[in-house]
């Protein structure tokens, strides 16, 4: 994870294609001041996409790290900002860990409910539909091609597939009771499936359930 995470930033700080400062500047301005109109529909689909992986990465990291040494949110935090590299840290530094202990407060709850998973998904696939009607996908070659911010969020987007199936999905099965054997096709459709494999798994996955302890593998 450590030569991931020091690859990755290498990489787009000395490898990846120039930053044009003003113009991502300016691109971050239209996009959290909901200038939308401004904004390539497809590159727009990409940063809120990316916004929806570390919502996805959330639900379960904030339950893992209830029962670890350290906790998940300052890299929550970092991840908001850095998105994958704020991330990978906490997946070096954690240790697999298939319990959970104590009670659920509202928060993850929420993270918990099937109304946060249902809305993840009808959000994500409005934005694939939004990006495939009206995008522009030349341009947005154009500018992977070109730009270090545009081309930095694809590979992080792309990263964020990736690390998925690890321990993390695996010890969250486990914390919930369900057997992953049984599951058959659908883990691999959970693991496999780019961010929608991962969608499911948030929609069917059983509840935490308070105070529950399970022992670890």
């Amino acid at each position: 994870m450590w030569l991931l995470w020091a690859g990755f930033i290498v990489y787009v700080v000395f490898l990846a294609p120039p930053l044009h400062l003003e113009a991502t500047i300016k691109l971050l301005v239209n996009i959290l001041t909901l200038q939308w109109t401004q904004v390539n529909p497809v590159i727009l689909s990409l940063f809120s996409l990316v916004g929806i992986w570390l919502l996805i990465y959330s639900s379960l990291l904030f339950f893992d790290g209830r029962m670890q040494s350290i906790r998940f949110y300052p890299f929550a935090i970092a991840s908001i900002a850095s998105g994958v590299i704020g991330l990978i840290p906490y997946l070096a530094l954690r240790e697999s860990n298939q319990s959970f202990s104590g009670e659920k407060d509202k928060f993850l709850n929420f993270l918990d409910s099937r109304f946060f998973a249902y809305s993840l998904t009808v959000t994500t696939l409005g934005l694939f539909i939004y990006a495939f009607i009206f995008g522009n996908w030349d341009g947005f070659i154009d500018q992977f091609m070109q730009d270090k911010f545009i081309h930095g969020m694809s590979l992080a987007f792309c990263l964020f597939y990736l690390l998925f199936p690890t321990s993390i999905l695996d010890d969250d099965i486990t914390r919930r009771n369900w057997n992953k054997q049984q599951m058959g096709q659908l883990y691999l459709f959970i693991a496999l499936a780019p961010l929608f494999g991962p969608l499911a798994y948030l929609c069917l996955r059983p509840k935490v359930v308070a105070s529950q302890f399970v022992d670890e593998l």
